[in-house]
């Protein structure tokens, strides 16, 4: 499509978006459909908005790499690009192997698979969700001739590295990177308006719930509504747990319940209340102080330092049997400093509840819960 727009500086997309224009450049590479040209790089104008043909619903992303692999398979290379927004799929190369081939006419015409680096869910299905799946269709179903199946492939050579930055394991997803998301642009959830728009959303509940619960991300809501917090208590706070805890305080909150990953929520035991990446990391060294505390010794303390994620870590105290300690300690530590914060800040008292569950989903520490769920 002529109308549609490339990527601007001020506008990224989320992953999905580049590796559909991945598959797609290579498609028509396949098929012998010629890519447009802006500059050095063609370019493939791909449908994000499935509902709408307007050139409003179609942008136009640069395509690094396109070649025919044989008569029937080709590849091509997109590149990840969020915009100005801090995301740590930044520059990931995002490949496309696509194969053309006979079609059994009781097997649908698209079938998509997980190459190295796309993550897959314990049933082997990839990782590629609702939104994703339904821009692979838009874009690629109606060129598929008649009595063909088109195989694509995503590979993400950086995905399985990334995802160790994640807490996707928690939720089923394994060896890499998901497809998700509900929209093309990317969200700014490290950003300003972020934050504003949770402010707002925590002075409604307050209007009706002097009770909440802070969840940090989607996987931290789930395990909210496993333990049985009402979904209108429950507040998805991004990174921002630090101002929304004092907003708590000044708005007469009566308590807050912090739940996340233990891999992020470490992060407010050693006093960092904004919890992204991009601001600060020093969640080994948070987990070492605990260990001492705990009576761990120099010498564990030192392999700790040398391991590379607290997931490595947590499962290296396990085999001590330090874990369940160590955990405990964290989230004393992260009441006692989630209290201090809103009581420097906003001068009142707030009591705070914390939970911390791990890659499988499951809690590991809980402090402040009067009958923790099973």
């Amino acid at each position: 499509m002529q109308d549609a727009v490339l990527p601007s500086p001020q506008q990224g997309y989320t992953l999905p978006v580049f590796a559909v224009a991945a598959a797609k450049a290579a498609f028509h590479r396949l098929i012998g459909i010629a890519l447009e040209q802006n500059g050095a790089h063609p370019v493939i104008a791909v449908q994000v908005e499935p509902e709408t043909g307007s050139a409003a619903g179609w942008v136009r992303i640069p395509v690094e790499q396109v070649a025919a692999l044989s008569e029937n398979t080709a590849l091509a290379i997109t590149r990840s690009d969020p915009g100005p927004h801090l995301d740590l799929t930044r520059n990931t190369p995002v490949w496309a192997w696509v194969s053309l081939e006979e079609r059994d006419p009781t097997a649908l015409p698209l079938l998509l698979e997980a190459g190295e680096g796309l993550g897959r869910h314990a049933d082997g299905s990839p990782a590629i969700y609702a939104y994703a799946r339904r821009l692979f269709e838009i874009n690629l179903l109606s060129g598929i001739p008649e009595g063909y199946r088109l195989r694509v492939r995503i590979i993400l050579p950086e995905g399985k590295l990334l995802a160790e930055r994640t807490s996707n394991a928690a939720f089923g997803v394994l060896e890499g990177l998901a497809l998700l998301g509900t929209r093309a642009e990317v969200e700014p959830s490290a950003g300003a308006e972020s934050l504003e728009r949770a402010r707002c959303e925590l002075q409604q509940k307050l209007e009706k719930h002097r009770h909440l619960a802070f969840c940090v991300g989607s996987h931290g809501q789930q395990v909210a509504l496993r333990q049985g917090i009402p979904a209108e208590e429950i507040l998805l706070v991004a990174n921002w747990i630090g101002p929304l805890l004092v907003e708590a305080g000044l708005r007469g909150a009566e308590s807050v319940h912090l739940i996340g990953y233990h891999g992020k929520l470490i992060k407010l035991a050693g006093g960092i209340f904004t919890t992204s990446s991009h601001v600060a990391d020093a969640r080994l060294e948070i987990l070492v102080a605990a260990l001492i505390r705990c009576g761990g010794t120099a010498e564990q303390a030192r392999r700790v330092l040398e391991l590379r994620t607290v997931e490595a870590a947590v499962q290296y105290l396990k085999e001590l049997g330090w874990a369940e300690p160590v955990l405990q300690e964290l989230t004393r530590q992260i009441r006692q400093r989630a209290t201090a914060y809103v009581q420097k800040y906003a001068a009142r008292s707030l009591p705070v509840q914390v939970t911390l569950f791990d890659r499988q989903g499951q809690v590991c520490a809980q402090v402040g819960i009067s009958s923790p769920s099973p």
